[in-house]
């Protein structure tokens, strides 16, 4: 017997502003539930202890959260410095402190130049990394450790906003799979203190920007349900860095049944492509080297 949908068809992408104290994945459930929605996805998890900007896709946007992980982050974060926890920010457990010695401008400021452009970053225990198909943060709670392999990623910029008290509070521009928590504990390192995340805030993911987010109070605030709805971003947002072409009813029909089509006058160039017939978005297809396009990722949002 089929089972029954809960729910109801809602296609698009809300920007959340989370707050402090939940998971990503309750956030996400409170957004899915006001909407009624029946699919939900987040495009990267904050850690319970950090608020800020939190795209919620919903339907058939949850196929273009892949894009959205990959996109560049920019955070701003309060560090603390001269104290080591085990999970990197003031909700773990306390592992070390230590004296902070006397940092001047000058060596603070060396200090996070050294941490920009291609670095190598450890993921850190309390993450959602798997090994041998268990979340490493599940290893961590029961004690274990295991070795983690060092990953490439790109810090674009770092800012100081502030340093006072041991209280170091930065504005960092950053690539995808950046650990705020694990630059902290090396940025504390580097200063032979030790230090750990007290406060986190993501600001801007890809295209969008925490000024355009809503809380979940706002949201739980808006009088109707069509209002709601025009709340919502379209699903093909993500994608505008993608060329995008036009094509004829009846080659939107053969590429609905996943049937190549050819193209002419057309950039030849391989590659992903948005596809459009009179002005829905139908999904995505890829330029093959036979001037065709063969469909990749197909979205009903009927």
């Amino acid at each position: 017997m089929a089972r029954h949908k809960k729910g109801r068809d809602i296609h698009g992408i809300v920007l959340l502003d989370k707050r402090q104290g939940i998971s990503s994945n309750k956030a996400l459930q409170e957004v899915k539930r006001l909407y009624n929605a029946n699919k939900a996805g987040h495009t990267g998890s904050l850690d319970p202890l950090a608020t800020g900007l939190l795209p919620i896709c919903l339907g058939e946007a949850t196929k273009v959260s892949g894009f959205m992980l990959a996109d560049d982050k920019r955070y701003q974060t309060v560090i603390q410095l001269g104290v080591m926890t085990d999970t990197g920010d003031v909700d773990g457990t306390v592992l070390a402190v230590k004296d902070v010695p006397e940092i001047s401008e000058q060596q603070l400021a060396a200090c996070l130049a050294s941490f920009i452009g291609q670095i190598e970053q450890v993921p850190p225990m309390y993450s959602a990394l798997k090994h041998h198909g268990k979340k490493l943060y599940e290893l961590a709670r029961e004690g274990i450790t295991v070795e983690r392999k060092a990953r490439k990623i790109t810090i674009y910029a770092i800012q100081c906003l502030g340093y006072a008290d041991g209280l170091l509070t930065l504005d960092v521009q950053c690539s995808k799979g950046t650990y705020i928590r694990t630059l902290a504990e090396d940025i504390g390192h580097a200063l032979k203190c030790g230090a750990t995340v007290k406060e986190l805030r993501r600001t801007v993911a890809g295209q969008f920007k925490l000024e355009d987010a809503l809380t979940i109070e706002q949201l739980q605030a808006v009088p109707s349900d069509n209002e709601l709805l025009t709340i919502l971003i379209a699903v093909d947002k993500p994608l505008q860095a993608i060329p995008a072409i036009n094509i004829s009813h009846s080659d939107a029909d053969l590429i609905l049944h996943g049937q190549q089509i050819s193209v002419s006058n057309e950039d030849s160039n391989e590659g992903l492509r948005r596809l459009y017939h009179e002005g829905q978005f139908l999904g995505l297809g890829e330029m093959l080297m036979n001037a065709k396009i063969q469909p990749r990722k197909l979205f009903n949002l009927n």
